[in-house]
């Protein structure tokens, strides 16, 4: 795999997931109490002994730049790197990255450096485990000039997708981008084709494009300098396909697209279901990396805790935890009840006497504080919840945007801003 430069895909404004992406890029969003989404294709690629990586972004890049620096060091006896790539105006381009394609095409002249065979081209917000090697393989085997990887759908999410069929060959020969009616029913194919068993087949008869792609070198570096159209999946390989060996790999495994609030929320607390949860984090063949954070065990006086994700240097006392995923250094006070819940926790410890000094002026200090109760809700990092709040969505709103009171609601589920103040008493 020495021959593969990765490239990670950072995603736009992120506006799908606001408010988690207004202090931050969306590769940067925590994820399963202690990762953040931009860990899963770099864990893959270091899997898959792939360690040349670029992640391309252009919005609140800092914290994301941050933890990467952190968190990926290679030794000096290898070439490898994680690096971010900006956007930035030139004078030969002085716009912003306008789409997927475009992000590689004005960062091309530093790609063609690297005397690499293929292009690895990854999205940085999917939950999924997956051997590149393999994908890149199948591309070398079937001397494809780009392999797209799919997974196989049913037809009630199908129309959500970008849409393919294949021939016999598993040669692409047709897009459809998120169709509907009798266009949908046109899409249809046999996946067996992939591998699929006939059973498998008839109840997943769609192929949805994962936007995860394998380029040979020339002919990415050709069709971006041949073409202004700014997207891969829309423009770039449809349109190419006519003239170019395009091929499918099939993925048949756990892949979730979690770039809304709802798809999200529904991600994390997934990884709490006993005994099987969809994703695991616990693979010692494949593990997610992170950065190392060397925190304390975390402590538990007292608690009642049921299917639930605890991660390290929490503070629980005399609380009830249910269905809930509690990120680093949560603290929760007693006689809290958190159910269904996403905390992210917090960035540092505020002190003991800081915080008995808070309660004295009537600050709120960080955490959730006492006798206050949570359901179906994102609280985002650094939060400081009052004492006896109800955070549970009382008049079942679906949808609300109260950033003067520190919070959104977003397909039901009630999003608390990082470095949100909820006063005593507050009811939501």
């Amino acid at each position: 795999m020495k021959n593969v430069l990765g490239i990670i895909l950072g995603g736009g404004a992120g506006t799908r997931l606001y408010p988690l992406t207004k202090l931050r890029a969306k590769p940067a969003v925590p994820l399963a109490g202690k990762y953040r989404l931009i860990d899963i294709p770099v864990s893959n690629c270091i899997n898959s002994e792939i360690f040349k990586i670029y992640v391309l972004t252009q919005y609140n890049s800092a914290s994301l730049n941050r933890h990467i620096a952190r968190a990926y060091n290679f030794s000096g006896f290898t070439d490898g790197f994680v690096e971010v790539l900006a956007a930035q105006q030139t004078a030969e381009n002085p716009n912003w990255f306008q789409g997927t394609a475009d992000a590689v095409r004005q960062y091309l002249w530093l790609m063609k450096e690297w005397e690499v065979e293929d292009f690895l081209i990854l999205s940085g917000d999917h939950l999924y485990r997956m051997d590149y090697r393999l994908f890149v393989q199948r591309h070398r085997d079937t001397e494809a000039d780009i392999t797209l990887s799919v997974v196989p759908v049913s037809e009630k999410p199908a129309s959500s997708f970008g849409l393919m069929k294949i021939d016999d060959a598993g040669r692409v020969i047709d897009f459809s981008e998120k169709p509907k009616g009798e266009a949908l029913h046109k899409m249809r194919v046999d996946t067996t084709v992939l591998g699929l068993t006939p059973e498998q087949a008839e109840l997943k008869p769609y192929i949805a494009s994962m936007g995860i792609y394998v380029f040979k070198r020339d002919v990415l570096i050709k069709l971006l300098q041949e073409s202004e159209q700014p997207d891969f999946g829309k423009e770039i390989i449809p349109n190419a396909a006519a003239d170019h060996n395009v091929q499918a790999y099939l993925f048949n495994d756990y892949w979730e697209d979690i770039g809304t609030i709802e798809s999200f929320y529904e991600a994390n607390l997934a990884l709490t279901k006993q005994p099987y949860p969809p994703f695991s984090f616990y693979e010692e063949n494949a593990p997610i990396y992170t950065r190392a954070r060397y925190l304390p065990p975390s402590k538990l006086l007292d608690c009642q805790v049921t299917e639930s994700i605890v991660g390290e240097g929490c503070i629980l006392k005399d609380c009830r935890i249910s269905h809930s995923v509690l990120g680093i250094r949560s603290r929760v006070e007693s006689g809290c009840v958190i159910e269904d819940t996403l905390l992210m926790g917090a960035d540092y410890y505020q002190p003991f006497a800081e915080r008995q000094a808070s309660w004295d002026k009537g600050v709120v200090p960080l955490g959730i504080g006492a006798d206050s109760r949570i359901r179906r809700a994102i609280i985002d990092k650094n939060a400081h919840i009052g004492r006896n709040v109800q955070i549970i969505n009382k008049d079942r709103i679906d949808e609300a945007d109260r950033e003067s009171q520190g919070f959104y609601i977003r397909s039901g589920i009630t999003v608390v801003l990082k470095n949100a103040v909820i006063p005593d008493g507050t009811i939501i």
